[in-house]
């Protein structure tokens, strides 16, 4: 299963059916920004939305910029019970960042693919691809947007926010990948089915893995309220081609189960690559092995996943700073030629409970 979007797509897609249905409206809670404002206006206005400079494709420097973050559905949880909600334009200006690590300078150039977790779906997803495309003043659509599930029913209650309304934005969880037309192709082939997480049951034994199941239908957390709580852990890929060159960038997005952190689970008595809880869907590993660059961004709530986990695939990870509070719980993996950072690779300012990560890949 897969979600594409972008209406340059929309012909190649409609070939292809895996069982979901390909298209979802945008509601008005998916594209409101708090108070009601418009969520894809630019703050500040015509300022925020000018590319810096006149800069230009991130193709003309030969230099991919790839950022990976778990956007917590544009809702912050703060210490004291409270959730802020933030727009699309306001995360995406925290994130972008020059090549010094700096954000908001006139340095900044458009990204080429946003790996991201904990999305609403579709309509989010969208909308946050327009407001990407609106800040360096490109046109709607510039940037289109894959997710796993298309609209992922709410699952857990006030998510710690002791507003309901925002918790309830939070109740709709899927992964995807934003990627800029103007620099990558994709063809509609390219795109991985899903592929679920593992977990460890409550109440069942670790057993080194071998109490591990595969986190899909029908298998569920014991409450009612958290059925469909697996699909925010639905893992989806694809494959690009960068216009410039035609060389091949395989991305995938990933986003694991609480569980992980105490007990690594990919699958059915399956503790992971590296005993990591990581693993790779059969389609998505026919796309990366087709790939010269590849890339994988996670949220893998667990600390100590060393950057050579992926060493099997090629890739390494970047960035040792901590992500989510005192821990790193996220992680970004690369195969390819990647810059320098004087920041460790860690946006720190990121206006999300996780820091982002970013690698800017030569080629």
């Amino acid at each position: 299963m897969y979600r594409m979007y972008g209406s340059a797509l929309v012909a190649a897609l409609a070939a292809v059916t895996l069982g979901i249905p390909h298209w979802a409206s945008a509601t008005p809670s998916d594209v409101a920004a708090p108070n009601g404002a418009a969520d894809v206006a630019a703050p500040n206005g015509a300022a925020d939305v000018a590319a810096p400079n006149g800069a230009a494709d991130a193709a003309a420097d030969r230099v991919l910029r790839v950022y990976n973050n778990n956007i917590e559905n544009l809702v912050v949880n703060n210490s004291d019970g409270s959730c802020t909600r933030i727009s699309g334009p306001d995360h995406l200006t925290s994130i972008l960042v020059d090549d010094a690590g700096r954000t908001g300078t006139s340095g900044v150039v458009a990204p080429d693919i946003l790996i991201v977790q904990q999305v609403r779906g579709t309509g989010q997803a969208e909308a946050y691809a327009d407001q990407l495309s609106a800040k360096f003043g490109y046109p709607a659509g510039s940037y289109g947007a894959i997710v796993a599930w298309d609209d992922p029913e709410p699952w857990g209650s006030t998510h710690k926010c002791s507003s309901q309304s925002l918790g309830d934005l939070k109740k709709k969880q899927t992964n995807g990948i934003i990627w800029n037309k103007r620099t990558l192709n994709l063809a509609s082939g390219d795109i991985s089915k899903y592929w679920s997480a593992g977990w460890l049951k409550p109440g069942t034994a670790y057993a080194n893995g071998a109490g591990c199941t595969l986190y899909k239908p029908p298998n569920s957390d014991p409450d009612s309220t958290d059925y469909y709580k697996w699909k925010r852990t639905s893992a989806i890929a694809a494959r690009f081609t960068i216009k410039a060159t035609g060389t091949s960038v395989f991305a995938a997005t990933m986003h694991l189960p609480q569980e992980n952190r105490q007990n690594a689970c990919a699958g059915d008595g399956d503790r992971g690559i590296a005993n990591s809880g990581i693993h790779l869907g059969a389609d998505a590993t026919t796309l990366l092995n087709a790939s010269t660059i590849r890339v994988v961004g996670i949220d893998a709530n667990r600390t100590g996943i060393a950057p050579g986990t992926l060493s099997g695939y090629g890739m390494t990870g970047y960035g040792s700073a901590a992500t989510s509070g005192s821990s790193k719980i996220d992680y970004l993996f690369v195969r390819g030629s990647v810059q320098s950072s004087a920041v460790d690779h860690t946006v720190v300012g990121t206006k999300s409970n996780h820091k982002a990560l970013y690698g800017f890949i030569t080629y």
